[in-house]
């Protein structure tokens, strides 16, 4: 089921990055990925709060010798298709609920992919 390759991205995002500027318990901010299968990073998300709801945009990635520098999201099938990963906002429209961020929705530029989505802070991460 597609589900589970992508859940890694909710769940790497917020709870296993390694590194975050989550002041007094905040999402905000520039959270790095970390790849499910390599555990090697994978990308820099800059998550942020705009009229009441949270985004996540791509800042940065981090690729392997001999990818492509600059690409392009060529299985999307949104609005986002063909268009620059970096500076991709991947993660719409979240809101705060208890102490959990949800009802939005995260792309996978890999596959094209939307999925729903839930993120927490767990000890800050």
């Amino acid at each position: 089921m597609m589900k589970k390759p992508f859940n890694f991205l909710c769940f790497v995002l917020l709870v296993a990055a390694s590194s975050a500027f989550a002041q007094n318990n905040a999402i905000f901010g520039q959270w790095q990925t970390i790849d499910d299968v390599t555990d090697k990073p994978k990308s820099i998300v800059n998550i942020y709060d705009q009229d009441g709801k949270i985004y996540g945009k791509i800042m940065r990635l981090f690729l392997s010798a001999g990818e492509e520098p600059d690409p392009v999201c060529v299985k999307c099938t949104d609005e986002r298709k063909n268009k620059k990963i970096i500076g991709m906002i991947i993660l719409k429209g979240l809101k705060k609920r208890g102490t959990e961020w949800s009802g939005g929705t995260i792309l996978d530029p890999e596959n094209g992919k939307t999925y729903r989505c839930k993120i927490w802070l767990d000890d800050g991460k």
